[in-house]
C-alpha cells in the first residue's frame, strides 16, 4: 500500500476515528491507483503533493461555511453567536448550545470538525510517507529545499495537533497512515511535547517568508505557532513558557524569518491587511491564497453575510444565509470614536451601494427599510425593552461582518482577498502578553508600546492622545478586551477566554457562566469513540 497513492489512502488515518471504510486487503485490484515511482516526476508534482493538505486546511479552520475549528471557537465565545432568526437558524438547536455551552457527545458540528482535521492529519502522514523516500537531486530539487518542503509538512501536521489539542485536550499521536488501528489516547502533555518537539526541530528549516511562498508554511507561519504554543503552554500543561514566547515572536518582528517585503511590518491602517489586495499585505505571515479568479475564492458570504439583500449594499456578487451576528455586549465593548466600530461592521440603516435608496427587509421587516440593530429581540412585533435572547432575534438582529473587503463586481481585484491565519499584530499581542505574565499581570512600557502601535490606527489623530495607553490602564481585563476588538471575526477568541479563565466563569449577553471547567474541553463525538474502543472520553461527558 505504500508504494501507491489513491484517494481512498488520503483518508485511512482518519478512518480510524470516523468509521469511514478503508482499504485492508493488500491483494485487492486497484482500479484508481497511481503509481508513486510514475507520479513524482519532477519538482512541481513534488509541491502538488506538498500542499494538498494545505488546501483542505481551509474546509476546517476558516469561515467559509462548514462546521469547524472556526465555528466552535467563535459561537462558544463572548463575541459572536447565530440566533434563531425566526422561522430561521435554528437548526436543531447546534447554535444555541454553543452559546449555552450545553453541548454534548452527539453533535453534528462536533462530529464534522474532528473528521476534517483529522482527515487534514493523514493527509499529511500519507503525503510524508510517499515524499520522504524520493530522490530530490535527480527530480531537480535541491536538498535545502526538499528539506524545507518535508518541514512544512511536518510544522503543519504540529499545526492540526496543537488545535487538536485545544479543542479535545487528549487526542492520540498518529504518524503513520493506518498504523495502528486503533490508536489509543494520548495525555495532553505527550501532545503538547509532540508538538513542542516537531516544530522546534522542524521550523528552523524552513524557509522565509517572501512573496513567493504566499500558500506555504513558511518561517514566518512556523514562529507564530511556536509563539502561540508557548504562549498557552501554562494553561496546556502547567509551565510557563514566556521567555520562550518572546523569543520566537521577536524573530518575526526582527525579520529573521522573513516577510512579503523582507520585514514584516504593522499596517499603516485597518484596511490593508482585510483589502482585496492583501496578497501583499505587509502584516501577513501565514494564510490561504484565495483567489476568484482562480475560482477558489474566499466563500465567508455562508455564514458571515445577510440575506440576498445584501448584495445589493455592497455591490458584490454573493450573498448568505444570515447566520452569524456580533453580541450586543461585543459591539458595545467598541467605543464610538474607534474606528474599527465603522470600518469592520455593517450596522444602521442599509442602502444599494453608492445610493441613499434604502435597502428593504425580506421577513421580519419585509417591505420596510432594512436596519441592523444592536439587539438580538423581537422588535418587529414590539419588543424595544427587553434583553432579548438566542431564540427571539430578526433578519436584522445585531451588528454584522464586514471586516474583510471583497470590493466590487467591476474591482479588476474582485473578490480577490486572502484569509489571514497569523498577521504580525498577533505577534505583538503576544509578546505584550507573555511580557506582561512575566511581570505579574502589570504592564511595563514595553508591553504598552507594543499595544499602543496597533491600537493607534482606531482613533483619529485628535482623539489619540486620551485612547492611548499607560502601564496604569494597561490592565490584564483591559488586554483582554482589547485583543476582543481587534481580533473579532478571525476565530482566535475561545483560547483566549480559556488564557484568561474567562470562557467558564464570565458572563455575556445571553450567556451564564457554567463554572464548569470540564466545558473547556469538547466531548470527543460517541461516535468516534465507538469507531475506535481506544479512545478515552474526556471528564464530564
Amino acid at each position: 500500500m505504500k508504494n501507491h497513492i489513491k484517494k481512498a489512502l488520503y483518508f485511512t488515518a482518519v478512518s480510524l476515528f470516523s468509521g469511514m471504510s478503508a482499504c485492508t486487503n493488500l491483494d485487492e485490484t486497484l482500479y484508481n491507483e497511481l503509481n508513486e515511482n510514475n507520479f513524482y516526476n519532477n519538482r512541481v508534482e513534488v509541491l502538488q503533493a506538498a500542499l494538498r493538505p494545505f488546501t483542505h486546511m481551509q474546509a476546517w479552520l476558516a469561515p467559509t461555511g462548514q462546521t469547524n475549528y472556526y465555528y466552535h471557537s467563535e459561537l462558544s465565545s463572548d463575541q459572536l453567536a447565530w440566533p434563531q432568526k425566526g422561522r430561521h437558524g435554528y437548526d436543531g438547536g447546534d447554535h444555541i448550545r454553543q452559546h449555552y455551552h450545553t453541548w454534548n457527545d452527539n453533535e453534528n458540528p462536533l462530529r464534522n470538525t474532528w473528521v476534517l482535521m483529522w482527515t487534514g492529519v493523514g493527509y499529511i502522514n500519507a503525503a510524508l510517507e510517499d515524499l520522504e523516500p524520493l530522490d530530490n537531486v535527480a527530480l531537480g530539487i535541491p536538498d535545502e529545499e526538499m528539506a524545507a518542503i518535508l518541514a512544512e509538512l511536518r510544522v503543519l501536521r504540529a499545526y492540526h495537533y496543537m488545535k487538536l489539542m485545544e479543542l479535545w485536550g487528549n487526542v492520540p499521536i498518529v504518524t503513520t497512515v493506518g498504523e495502528p488501528l486503533n490508536p489509543p489516547t494520548q495525555s495532553r502533555e505527550e501532545v503538547f511535547n509532540f508538538v513542542r518537539s516537531e516544530l522546534e526541530a522542524n521550523v528552523p528549516l524552513l524557509l522565509p517568508y517572501s512573496a513567493e511562498l504566499v500558500g506555504r508554511v513558511s518561517a514566518t507561519a512556523g514562529y507564530a505557532m511556536l509563539s502561540e504554543l508557548y504562549l498557552n503552554a501554562e494553561y496546556f500543561v502547567g509551565t510557563p513558557m514566556w521567555d520562550e514566547c518572546i523569543a520566537a515572536c521577536d524573530r518575526i518582528i526582527n525579520g529573521e524569518a522573513g516577510g512579503i517585503g523582507g520585514t514584516p511590518a504593522l499596517a499603516d491602517d485597518l484596511l490593508e491587511s482585510f483589502a482585496n489586495t492583501n496578497r501583499s499585505a505587509s502584516e501577513a505571515l501565514f494564510q490561504f491564497a484565495f483567489s476568484q479568479k482562480a475560482g477558489f475564492a474566499f466563500g465567508y458570504g455562508g455564514w458571515m453575510l445577510g440575506y440576498s439583500n445584501i448584495s445589493d449594499v455592497l455591490g458584490i456578487g454573493f450573498s448568505g444565509n444570515n447566520a452569524y451576528v456580533v453580541i450586543p455586549t461585543a459591539f458595545d465593548a467598541y467605543a464610538e470614536n474607534d474606528l474599527r466600530k465603522s470600518t469592520w461592521f455593517l450596522f444602521g440603516p442599509q442602502y444599494k451601494y453608492g445610493t441613499t435608496e434604502p435597502i428593504l427587509g425580506t421577513e421580519e421587516w419585509s417591505g420596510r427599510p432594512f436596519v441592523y440593530v444592536n439587539t438580538i429581540r423581537r422588535e418587529s412585533e414590539g419588543d424595544l425593552t427587553s434583553e432579548g435572547s438566542m431564540t427571539e432575534g430578526e433578519e436584522n438582529s445585531g451588528a454584522r461582518f464586514f471586516k474583510y473587503k471583497p470590493g466590487t463586481l467591476d474591482d479588476e481585484n474582485y473578490h480577490e482577498e486572502h484569509y489571514l491565519i497569523y498577521r504580525l499584530t498577533e505577534i505583538y499581542f503576544n509578546k505584550a502578553e507573555a511580557i506582561m505574565r512575566k511581570n505579574n499581570g502589570v504592564a511595563t512600557q514595553e508591553a504598552v508600546d507594543l499595544i499602543n502601535a496597533s491600537r493607534q490606527r482606531a482613533f483619529s489623530e485628535a482623539d489619540w492622545p486620551n485612547e492611548r495607553y499607560t502601564t496604569a490602564t494597561l490592565t490584564m481585563d483591559e488586554f483582554l478586551a482589547e485583543k476582543g476588538r481587534e481580533f473579532i471575526f478571525e476565530g482566535k477568541r475561545r483560547a483566549d477566554l480559556i488564557r484568561f479563565g474567562k470562557y467558564t466563569t464570565a458572563s455575556w449577553w445571553d450567556h451564564e457562566p457554567t463554572n464548569d471547567p470540564n466545558r473547556e474541553l469538547y466531548p470527543i463525538p460517541n461516535t468516534q469513540i465507538a469507531a475506535n474502543p481506544s479512545l478515552v472520553q474526556n471528564p464530564g461527558y
